[in-house]
This record gives C-alpha cells, sequence and structure tokens, in this order.
C-alpha cells in the first residue's frame, strides 16, 4: 500500500510547481496504511491545512482509483506534538537576549496594527504569500531565512511583512523585532557617516545587527545604485543569518531581475523561500472591498462591491481608496451607496487611472514615438536623444500609475529616485514653456489613455 500513495504523489508532482512542491508536498510523510485509513505526518499545522486544501484530494482520487478502495486520513502534526509534550519544536529559534539576561519583554514592534493575519484576504493569488509568511510568523529562523516577498505596487506586501512582525511579537514578546523602510535604513546609515563619529556607527550598527530577533526591511529594491548602503546591509544581513535571527524582505521584483544590486546580495535573497503576490482575482478584490466596508462600518451592497472590483484591477490600494471616497461622497450628500451613485462619485477617478497601465506599456509607446531602442531608454546612455525620452516616460509614469519615484527609477535600469524627481520636474517645466513638449506629452497620455 506504501507504493500505491508514492505513486499517486508522484502523478501531481508533474502538475505543482517545484517551488510549492519542495515546501508543501514533499515534507508530508505517509507513516502508516491499515485497513483503509492512511496515517499521515506533517510538520506543523500550516503545512497540514495546505497539503489538505491543495494536494490531498486529488491524491485521494488517484489512490482510490488504483486500489479500487475508499479511504479516510488522519493527521499527525509534529509541532503540536512536541509543543504539548513541553519541549520546543525542532528548528525553532530563542533569542540570545534571553540567554544573557537582558529584559524579559521588547518594546512593542513599530507595525500598523491593522496589518494582522486575521485582517489579510486570502486568494488564489496571494495564498502561496500568505501561508510562507504564516509559516515564517510560526517557526522563525527555521528553513525560511530569508523570506522574500515580491510583487506589484499596493498587493498586500507591507500588510503581510508586518503581519509577521505581529505575530511573532505575539508569541515572543521578549523578542526584539525591527520593522524598517529600505530608505529608513539607507538614511539611517548615511545620517550615522555624516555625523563622523565612531560612537554613531556604532549606534546604528547596534540597532541593526546586533540587537533585531527579527528584521523585517520593506522595498528592498530601494538599494538600488547605492554601493556603500549596499555593503552595510550585506553585513548587516550577515550578521543576522549567521546568529539565526529571521530576516523578511519585500521587493517589486525578483532577486535575479534587481537593478543595480551587487550579485552577492541578490544571491544571498535567495538562500531562503520567495514567495510572489500577485494581482488579486475579481473574487478577491470584491472580498477585499467587503472586508474594508465592514471595518469602516461602511453600508456596501455586492453589486457596488462589483462594480469597483470590475472597474479596479490592479492595485488593492486603489481599490481601497475608491470605496472610502464612495463613502465620504455619500454620506457628505446624505445618500445610500449605489452604482448610480458609484458611477457619479468616480467617473473622473475612473477616467484619470487607466486600468491596467504599467511603466512597461508606457516605456513602449514613448520609444516607440520617438524611435528609440526599449533597452537605450532603460540604459546608462545620456545623450538627448535618448534622455529626452526617458525623461517624458517617467512623467508620463508618475502622473499615470501610482508608482513611488524609487519604483519608476527602478523600473529604468535602477536609476535614482532624485533623478525621475528632476525629470518630472523639467517635463512639467517644459510642458508650461514649450508648446511643443506640451503637444508631444498631451498626445503620447491621450494615446495611453484609451482603453
Amino acid at each position: 500500500m506504501f507504493e500505491l500513495w508514492t505513486e499517486a504523489v508522484r502523478s501531481i508532482e508533474p502538475l505543482v510547481k517545484p517551488a510549492h512542491r519542495d515546501l508543501w508536498l514533499r515534507p508530508i510523510e505517509c507513516v502508516g496504511i491499515d485497513d483503509g485509513r492512511i496515517r499521515l505526518r506533517a510538520p506543523n499545522r500550516y503545512h497540514k491545512e495546505w497539503f489538505e486544501d491543495n494536494f490531498l484530494p486529488s491524491i485521494l482520487k488517484d489512490l482510490e482509483t488504483r486500489a479500487n478502495r475508499v479511504f479516510t486520513v488522519d493527521f499527525e502534526v509534529v509541532e503540536e506534538d512536541a509543543v504539548s509534550a513541553g519541549h520546543v519544536a525542532a528548528g525553532s529559534y530563542r533569542p540570545a537576549a534571553s540567554v544573557v539576561g537582558l529584559p524579559a519583554m521588547a518594546p512593542a514592534p513599530d507595525l500598523v496594527s491593522r496589518y494582522t493575519f486575521d485582517k489579510f484576504v486570502v486568494g488564489p493569488t496571494n495564498q502561496f504569500a500568505h501561508a510562507a509568511a504564516r509559516m515564517v510568523a510560526e517557526a522563525p529562523a527555521s528553513r525560511w531565512n530569508p523570506l522574500f516577498i515580491y510583487g506589484g505596487v499596493g498587493l498586500g506586501k507591507t500588510h503581510l511583512l508586518q503581519a509577521i512582525g505581529h505575530e511573532i511579537h505575539r508569541q515572543h514578546p521578549e523578542w526584539l523585532i525591527t520593522f524598517v523602510t529600505c530608505e529608513k535604513f539607507v538614511t539611517d546609515f548615511i545620517g550615522s557617516i555624516r555625523r563622523s563619529s565612531g560612537t554613531s556607527m556604532e549606534d546604528f550598527r547596534a540597532r541593526y545587527r546586533t540587537a533585531p530577533d527579527v528584521l523585517l526591511v520593506d522595498d528592498i529594491q530601494f538599494l538600488s545604485n547605492k554601493d556603500s548602503s549596499q555593503d552595510e546591509f550585506f553585513h548587516t544581513y550577515n550578521a543576522l543569518h549567521y546568529a539565526h535571527k529571521q530576516i523578511v524582505l519585500t521587493s517589486d521584483k525578483l532577486p535575479a531581475e534587481l537593478p543595480g544590486v551587487e550579485d552577492r546580495l541578490r544571491s544571498r535573497f535567495t538562500w531562503g523561500l520567495i514567495a510572489e503576490v500577485e494581482t488579486p482575482d475579481l473574487e478577491t478584490r470584491v472580498a477585499i472591498l467587503k472586508r474594508k466596508a465592514e471595518a469602516e462600518k461602511v453600508n456596501l451592497p455586492d453589486e457596488v462591491a462589483l462594480y469597483l472590483a470590475a472597474h479596479l484591477k490592479t492595485n488593492v490600494r486603489e481599490l481601497e481608496g475608491a470605496l472610502l471616497r464612495l463613502a465620504a461622497r455619500a454620506s457628505f450628500h446624505g445618500q445610500a451607496i449605489s452604482i448610480e451613485v458609484a458611477r457619479d462619485a468616480l467617473a473622473k477617478m475612473f477616467a484619470s487611472a487607466p486600468t491596467g497601465l504599467t511603466i512597461e506599456t508606457i516605456q513602449r509607446e514613448v520609444a516607440g514615438y520617438f524611435d528609440v531602442k526599449l533597452h537605450d531608454m532603460k540604459g546608462p546612455k545620456r545623450h538627448r536623444a535618448i534622455a529626452h525620452p526617458r525623461m517624458v516616460a517617467m512623467y508620463l509614469a508618475r502622473k499615470l500609475t501610482k508608482m513611488s519615484f524609487p519604483e519608476i527609477g527602478g523600473r529604468f535600469g535602477g536609476k535614482d529616485h532624485s533623478t525621475v524627481i528632476s525629470a518630472v520636474r523639467k517635463i512639467e517645466r517644459l510642458c508650461g514653456e514649450d508648446p511643443t513638449v506640451r503637444s508631444v506629452v498631451g498626445t503620447l497620455e491621450g494615446r495611453l489613455r484609451q482603453p
């Protein structure tokens, strides 16, 4: 019977992504099959739940076809058994702070209170990232270190990052959890250099290398083209990783695709687990709206939630912002929220924010108009024939998308955010002074706004 189980598992392996196969499928052990009862063992309850939801039905169907009988399944969870017996689960980490006699309670982490796991709406496009985040929160600094979460703007990366911090703090209140944006890390590093005293740098390194039991860094792509900051973060990463401290990073793209980031850092970002947060599907967008409406005590009819979700497809923040704008408009006029009110309140928003428009689309449109190569516009060339189209593309990207200056710079070969700010201001000035530039930018914007 064990052979039949093994064959049934192998039958679905070609249909499973390698990352999912290694993380969720192979750790499940079959410890016995007796009289139609299968006994399985999972390392923890998250493995058990993921396996039951995603793999077990297909495996059972194949097994029952092979054996021509029906089976029932019993699960034992190793981690829960270890805890109930008074032991620490294998691979779990206890910080040095509790060993050397430092205070038992660490300060509460600087996290947004609503960014917890119970307030994160799970759907098919973020299920894997959510499960990976729960796994890390349950067993920090074990197998999945670092956890690298990547995806587009406004899709929930920061929510998951902070949810990990909240959950670890709940389970281990004595641990010091440090949450920082990458921009803040760089700013603190530069500030410590400018103060030019040995104690300033010592304080900085104590804050980031020595003190944290968990380091959560948001938007790691901000390290792009910052050589000194990259070197400092490299040593920070090494110090924490070798001390078995949990590291979680978010980014707008895969490590291999991060422009202007050293190979040694990109390599380390892949040491643990990589999880993608993708654009939510329609049902998930509706669920997000309903959850937000409930939290804000807004009466949102199902048909209005569907209307908003159908029109706003790429960004959770934009979706929630539309709901709040609609609620404010309805409240101000003393109206109940309806389809008619929603259409009227959000018509201007829909007109000014083309759905599905990406920086890549803008770059291709601008490159085609000016007859330049796309890779040149993303590259280092500075002569006017390339620099001017690049600035126009940056200006349109800032105007027509929700991307930040650092994020836009990253999509243009890792340009610094100050370069993007300068480009946007220059095109704004030229549009006011030069009718030709104003006409060209207007033509391109019109093309990009077309459905």
